[in-house]
């Protein structure tokens, strides 16, 4: 007879796209398991993110550093986990989850770095290209959970969120029923970013031709390339780069009328809460991390090396598959996206 879980700590300390193609499982294993107390273990940076997260009871908080993870053991231990489950797969979280002491460990086959030794049941992985979401939910299928015919995203609306992202969009001089356009110009490779001067660019087109506000937005450590894409603008767009708390981005996602962005974490909260997505993707694969769901717009030039999951690119013609994107062409798929939009809430 299997004992009951009562339980469970979910591994999946980062990074914030990573954390909401997480969300789903969590939901699976919610209603798998529905007695039973859910611990995510998350890195402090992107807590906030966690705590708007349905269906999380508590969350354990990890400081950078190998002292800052192990620091967390004995309060891991005494938990009394049931069931571990580690989405992350690197040696560093199946190490905690084995330190956990609990005696029912799950995680991939394929985990790198040594993980799957640490892992009492191992989840086999197709190798056939998936998209992040459906592979997480591989586990939950293995705990014995229902495959979501549509996998759950379940932010909480809690009216204090709202509250906060209204006052911050009242302050920008957005008023409530205003739609705007979200744009998020960074990401965490270089790689990754379209140009400046054509998101820019494209930026003055959408301002000139829908009348809708930009609204850029980003963590504090990307005001420099908002900044480069502001200086070569020629029309005026409201800045909210590193005035929006991470816990806040679904809130506030949810109230812009499309994003434009990078392959980026703030992406996947758009997708997550139901906003258009319009994405420029270089050298990573959107069928494994694009926007998930039907009704978004996925953006890239085709060359041969494309993706090729590298930080630096070495062709004649540097980053060709995002420079080959023309402002043109990202124009008329925001204002395809925006049409689309108005025709579904006007029916």
């Amino acid at each position: 007879m299997t004992e009951p879980v009562r339980r469970i700590l979910l591994i999946k300390p980062s990074s914030l796209g990573d954390i909401v193609h997480a969300m789903p499982t969590l939901a699976a294993l919610r209603e798998r398991f529905p007695q039973a107390e859910v611990t995510w273990l998350v890195k402090r940076q992107w807590a906030p993110l966690v705590e708007v997260i349905d269906g999380v009871d508590q969350i354990c908080a990890v400081e950078q550093g190998l002292m800052g993870w192990l620091g967390r053991v004995p309060d891991l231990r005494a938990a009394g986990f049931d069931l571990v489950v580690d989405l992350q797969g690197l040696f560093r979280s199946g190490v905690m989850a084995w330190l956990t002491g609990c005696g029912r460990r799950v995680g991939f086959a394929n985990g790198r770095e040594g993980s799957p030794w640490f892992y009492t049941q191992r989840v086999a992985v197709s190798v056939a290209p998936m998209h992040a979401v459906d592979r997480y939910l591989l586990v939950a299928e293995a705990l014995g959970a229902a495959r979501p015919k549509v996998p759950r995203f379940d932010f909480l609306d809690r009216p204090e969120d709202g509250q906060a992202a209204e006052a911050i969009l009242s302050a920008a001089g957005l008023a409530r029923s205003s739609p705007w356009i979200a744009m998020n110009v960074s990401a965490r490779w270089e790689t990754k970013r379209w140009p400046p001067q054509q998101f820019a660019e494209a930026a003055d087109r959408l301002a000139d031709a829908q009348g809708i506000p930009i609204v850029f937005m980003g963590g504090p450590g990307e005001r420099p390339e908002t900044h480069a894409v502001m200086a070569r603008m020629r029309t005026k767009a409201i800045d909210l780069t590193g005035q929006t708390p991470v816990g806040l981005l679904p809130s506030l996602l949810r109230r812009a009328a499309l994003l434009l962005t990078n392959d980026s974490g703030p992406m996947h909260i758009a997708a997550a809460v139901g906003t258009p997505v319009v994405a420029l993707f270089g050298p990573t694969d959107p069928v494994k991390t694009g926007p998930y769901g039907p009704g978004h717009v996925v953006l890239s030039h085709a060359v041969e090396c494309r993706p090729c999951f590298r930080r630096e690119c070495s062709r004649a013609v540097t980053l060709e598959c995002l420079t080959g994107v023309t402002p043109e062409q990202v124009v008329r798929a925001v204002q395809q996206q925006l049409g689309r939009s108005r025709q579904s809430g006007s029916s």
